[in-house]
Order: structure tokens, then sequence, then C-alpha cells
């Protein structure tokens, strides 16, 4: 099988079983928090005497990421790939509101909300473990995504791509969205 056929095919089903990673990344990120804690590692002796403002610190980048995620479902038209889990769906193509920054928010929201977490094990080794796991899993998972919405869309899903980057918004180029929020 070639490498495209076969990214595709382990993207489609890691996006069937992706609520399943972030359990397996908690539990050892439990581990990993209690080795910090009795090891007391080089990040956790930096940040100790400063611990009250790095959890702060923590809790802000979680809390952007839950922010991006609810501001992203918020304006997603319905018809699309949000919580099934059998397989891609999209009725339309969404460029506007957050879609006009960043191709992949719902990533990036998880991202990093996790990251605040992953940061709180004070575990350099986790952490970039943890960053490491994120990207190879959810790479696959935009990878078998964009193939989807590129044999869909075509010209139109090339376009917009071409304009919006993958994963690192673009804050420049946001546009309103085109649907108004909903708390649905």
């Amino acid at each position: 099988m070639a490498l495209q056929e076969e990214l595709d095919v382990q993207g489609n089903w890691l996006f069937r079983y992706r609520s399943l990673l972030p359990l397996i990344v908690l539990f050892v990120g439990i581990g990993a928090q209690c080795l910090a804690v009795h090891t007391s590692g080089v990040l956790f002796t930096i940040v100790f005497p400063y611990w009250e403002v790095y959890e702060y610190l923590c809790l802000t980048i979680s809390l952007v990421g839950t922010f991006v995620r609810v501001y992203t479902v918020g304006h997603t038209p319905a018809g699309t790939s949000g919580r099934n889990t059998v397989g891609q769906v999209a009725d339309s193509l969404n460029t506007t509101g957050i879609y006009s920054v960043v191709r992949h928010p719902l990533y990036l929201g998880n991202f990093l909300m996790w990251l605040g977490i992953a940061l709180l094990t004070c575990n350099i080794s986790f952490i970039t473990g943890f960053v490491f796991v994120y990207w190879i899993y959810y790479e696959r998972i935009m990878y078998a995504e964009e193939q989807f919405l590129r044999r869909k869309f075509g010209s139109l899903y090339m376009d917009w791509s071409a304009q919006t980057p993958a994963f690192i918004p673009r804050i420049g180029r946001f546009r309103p969205s085109s649907l108004p929020f909903s708390w649905k």
C-alpha cells in the first residue's frame, strides 16, 4: 500500500477511535506526575517557587483551548464530523470564523487543553512525549480529513487550504463566522 493510502487508512481508523487517546495520555500523565513529585525533576525545581503562577499559566492554556473548542463547535454547521465516529461527514465547507485562520481548530483546542494539563506534571520527558504523540496521532487524522474534503470539494477546498494554515493560526486572516453562535 502506498504511503498516501496508508496514512489515509490510519487516519480514518484513528478518527474513529479518537476519544480513547486522551484517556491513555491521562493515565500516563498521572504516572509522570507521581514521578515528578518524587524525583523533583528539573522543571519542577525551577517552577516550585512560582507554583501558583505556574498553575494559573497551565489553567489559562487549557481554558484557551476550551474556548477555541466552544467557539468552533458553536459556529459549526450541521452535517459535519464533529460527534460521529463512523466516518467523515461534511455537507458544506466552513471557511469563516475560526476556520478562516486555521484548518483544524478543534484539534488545536484539544492540544491546548491537554498541554495545560501535561505542563502540570513538570516532567520535561512527559511533556515532550505528549507533544510528539499528539502530533503523530492527529497528523494522521488531519490527513484523512483533508483527503476527504479534497475529494468532496475539489478546487474550493484547495483554494481555501492554500491560504489557511493547518494548525498554527494566522489571526490576521480572521473573517467573522457566517453562522450565528449556537449553544446546541
